[in-house]
């Protein structure tokens, strides 16, 4: 029988010495729960993804001292560690096996992603032998992430004796995702009768978040270990032949449950990993800001989260409540500046130039700017980090303003349309009642003019995040979005508010991606742009 141990950690990109002691730490646990093997996620060593850093020939000179390092410091158990390697002048995303402090065997992964947000063939050589190492009995294959998504690699190292797969992954999540994997590496068995053991990553990297949920499938793809989703966890598996054993069997979660996790571990690594001392967020009373309060406070705590509102003419008296509440109930520090003595000083500045001109939303934009310019003051004064609280409908409409509302260093609900706000907010509450009713049944809006909600300038945003969700996410022409029953008028005019607005995306901050697409690596629209849709 063979014990092999899954480490699901949260890997730094570039820190190869903190990699290194996280590597050596989960080989010590491992060890002393009996097993013999060591599993890690895919460029364990360097993080997961390195980007151009894997560009830079020291960098890979640096890869292969850490990964020396570390062979010499482990003994009594074999790791399988993902790196980064260069080897006879190409570059390969490569896994090592070490056993007693030298390594006995590459693998070099075969089958390298270019779609979504994955560019490894910019980086990488694919390799093309199967990998088959023998493991306290057991004939043990590699293969590393994309090469079981398709036919060939697994099916490889099968045929060349293989009585295990141990796969390493960097797989970030979008919603849902660990069903696909279920799928995918199922179909490989099935194909082989060959089990295996599937460890992810986990943990935030700029707008990535990788979920871990690793686990164990035995040969009749029956589920043998599944590991929490959105924290690190160390699960040890028995292989007796195709069987497979664990005590390890975690919950999946919910919808709702992922999505509102993965935000929470975004933004916890993304001010941690970069070392901004918390989170300033503006405030508006609405529904957006309240959610993106909401994470803040949960991944970072209460005392590193603070909440600014900043009151116009026409925001209302129920904004101002609703938001005071709120952060009574949160804990967090709360100020309150009355942007209205700025609105009066830039309309005087701006008099003699608007002289004759109706006012429009040039006025309204100013206050947006006004507020994103304390923001920014106060981040900069303070060593906070700006979160922006826009939501994807948004974002893919251009319901925003340039370095206004758009101002900041991170977009929370950037990949989450507006039916979802809804829905996390309602399940945040479930944990615990923090926001209040209020700011999630009233009606939406930016508060820039008397009167004003967001469904007079926008369709109903179960019609929009429909329409938008078929044409960025599916590819689908405005004709076939139409034939599939969604009101004409309304196409048109989302598709073209979509296409102009690209402008606006381009100069937004980077934000957490809980989509099969969201508008950041995976999205790649010309500014400039005639391409007439088919209607």
């Amino acid at each position: 029988m063979l014990r092999v141990a899954v480490a699901q950690f949260n890997a730094v990109v570039g820190d190869l010495t903190g990699n290194v002691e996280r590597i050596i730490a989960c080989a010590a646990e491992a060890k002393a729960r009996g097993a013999q093997v060591l599993l890690t996620p895919e460029l364990a060593l360097s993080g997961y993804p390195p980007e151009d850093l894997l560009l830079r020939p020291d960098f890979y000179r640096a890869c292969q001292r850490a990964l020396d390092d570390l062979a010499s410091r482990v003994d009594g158990i074999a790791l399988i560690v993902g790196h980064p390697e260069e080897h006879e002048g190409a570059c390969y995303n490569a896994a090592s096996v070490i056993e007693n402090g030298r390594k006995i065997a590459v693998y070099r992964k075969t089958r390298l992603p270019n779609y979504d947000v994955f560019d490894e063939k910019r980086y990488f050589t694919p390799g093309d032998a199967a990998c088959v190492v023998t493991l306290g009995g057991v004939r043990c294959g590699i293969n590393i992430c994309a090469d079981i998504w398709e036919a060939g690699a697994f099916e490889a190292a099968c045929a060349a004796g293989a009585e295990l797969v141990l796969v390493l992954n960097a797989s970030p999540c979008h919603l849902e995702k660990h069903q696909e994997r279920l799928q995918v590496l199922g179909e490989r068995i099935a194909a082989t009768g060959v089990p295996a053991i599937y460890c992810n990553l986990v943990g935030g990297q700029d707008e990535l978040v990788f979920d871990g949920a690793s686990f164990a499938l035995d040969a009749r793809k029956q589920i043998a270990m599944r590991l929490p989703q959105f924290r690190e966890a160390l699960g040890i598996v028995d292989v007796d032949g195709p069987r497979l054993q664990s005590a390890d069997l975690a919950e999946v979660l919910s919808l709702e449950g992922e999505a509102y996790s993965a935000l929470v571990l975004g933004v916890r690594d993304y001010i941690g990993k970069t070392g901004f001392k918390g989170a300033i967020i503006g405030l508006s009373g609405g529904i957006d800001s309240a959610l993106t309060l909401c994470v803040a406070v949960d991944a970072l705590g209460a005392g590193k989260v603070h909440a600014v509102m900043m009151p116009s003419p026409y925001t209302a008296q129920m904004s101002l409540d609703d938001s005071r509440e709120m952060v009574r109930r949160l804990g967090v520090r709360y100020d309150e500046i009355a942007i209205e003595p700025a609105m009066q000083t830039y309309e005087k500045m701006l008099a003699p130039l608007f002289a004759g001109l109706p006012a429009d939303t040039t006025e309204e934009n100013i206050q947006a700017r006004i507020r994103g310019n304390i923001l920014m003051a106060l981040s900069n004064k303070t060593g906070a980090l700006v979160l922006t609280t826009g939501n994807k409908s948004e974002m893919a409409v251009g319901y925003c303003t340039l370095y206004g509302d758009m101002a900041g260093g991170f977009a929370v609900i950037k990949d989450v349309y507006k039916t979802l706000v809804y829905r996390l907010s309602r399940y945040r509450n479930t944990i615990s009642d923090v926001m209040p009713e209020n700011i999630i049944v009233r009606p939406p809006s930016a508060e820039l003019k008397p009167g004003q909600v967001d469904q007079d300038s926008l369709p109903e945003y179960e019609v929009l995040d429909a329409i938008v969700r078929a044409y960025m996410e599916e590819d689908r022409s405005p004709r076939e979005i139409i034939a599939a029953g969604l009101p004409e008028d309304a196409v048109r005019r989302v598709v073209r508010l979509l296409r102009i607005a690209e402008y606006k995306r381009r100069q937004a901050p980077i934000g957490i991606r809980i989509t099969p697409r969201g508008f950041g690596k995976d999205w790649r629209y010309p500014v400039t742009n005639r391409y007439a849709d088919e209607f």
